[in-house]
């Protein structure tokens, strides 16, 4: 690769998958990494344990529905949710910008607090650096956490097989709008408020449900489309949506056909895809409907043999829309 490093490597779609085949890749890579999964499951004598990192650097800091702290702390249990695993303890490292006031870090640490209660985990370990002013727009976190995979469970981005239904949470892209409006960019009003939760409980009741769940990833950067891509082509299977089944609030599509926005690539903070085997889908609808972040759950779509590796959207209409992963991006720094 030449040239230089430009938003849209971070936003999730193509050229962030570019990035990390050609660079991350190849000097980094191993068996464990070049899975590219949410998080790494590591073999351990008496046990499995997963481990995942992140960075947050959204803009603005504080939104509808969370801020920067609570966004950290869900975003990396989910990622431990996403294999399974059952969230053991989270690291936290801020980066504080000087003259940034204390009492919105205050804030931001007692909803990181706040979440982390909510999720039943501690923040364990952490580090923090001031740099200079003007150099990190306020506040930068960077999460780390571990958590113990079940025995028997066996839930990877790879996993997904031919007649799965595709069950999603509830409503997707609150998140991503709920950021923008914050933003004032565009002079918009609205009510919709991220939906950044903490969902290791919502997974955890649908595995009590059913121990046959293949695959399971939280649709962030990317949305919907870029999630599904990216399971299909790691497993192998091909995905058919119905694009009537698809919740998305009415504000969110009214904010997206006023910009010109997809919004099946809406970052989402608090919602969560699964691959089910068909048989198993009534008891896991049934738990998940059962729990507060799941009582919008529905099924959207089905695996499929072919074409292995695409993601197929059956229109209102009766036609197919190929779904890929965007080449720019949407929106900066909405994680």
């Amino acid at each position: 690769m030449t040239g230089k490093v430009l938003l849209a490597h971070g936003a999730g779609g193509r050229m962030t998958h570019q990035l990390i085949r050609e660079l991350f890749l190849p000097a980094l890579g191993n068996e464990v990494l070049e899975a590219l999964e949410d998080s790494a499951v590591l073999d351990l004598e008496g046990g499995r344990l997963a481990f995942t990192t992140d960075s947050y650097v959204v803009k603005p800091l504080f939104f509808p529905g969370g801020d920067i702290g609570r966004l950290a702390l869900c975003g990396t249990v989910n990622d431990l949710a996403m294999m399974g695993a059952r969230p053991l303890g989270i690291s936290a490292s801020f980066i504080l910008e000087e003259g940034f006031p204390l009492e919105d870090l205050e804030k931001v640490l007692r909803s990181m607090r706040q979440a982390a209660e909510e999720a039943g985990v501690k923040v364990v370990s952490g580090d923090t650096k001031v740099v200079e002013r003007g150099a990190a727009q306020g506040l930068y976190i960077t999460t780390a956490g571990v958590g113990l995979v079940p025995e028997g469970i066996e839930i990877r981005g790879s996993g997904a097989r031919p007649g799965d239904l595709v069950i999603v949470s509830g409503p997707l892209g609150d998140h991503e709008v709920a950021v923008l409006v914050a933003r004032g960019d565009f002079s918009l009003e609205g009510e919709v408020r991220s939906d950044c939760a903490p969902l290791n409980g919502l997974v955890e009741a649908m595995i009590s449900a059913s121990r046959e769940i293949h695959a399971l990833r939280d649709p962030t950067r990317g949305g919907l489309a870029t999630t599904l891509w990216e399971i299909a082509r790691a497993s192998g299977v091909g995905v058919l949506l119905e694009e009537e089944s698809i919740p998305i609030r009415e504000e969110v599509r009214g904010v997206c056909d006023l910009l010109g926005y997809d919004p099946y690539y809406l970052a989402s903070e608090g919602r969560l895809l699964a691959f089910v085997p068909e048989g198993e889908a009534e008891r896991v609808l049934k738990a998940m409907g059962d729990h507060p972040l799941g009582r919008g759950a529905m099924v959207v779509g089905k695996a499929v043999e072919e074409p292995p590796g695409k993601v197929l959207l059956r229109t209102k209409i009766g036609g197919h829309r190929v779904l890929e992963p965007l080449s720019g991006e949407q929106f900066p720094r909405i994680c």
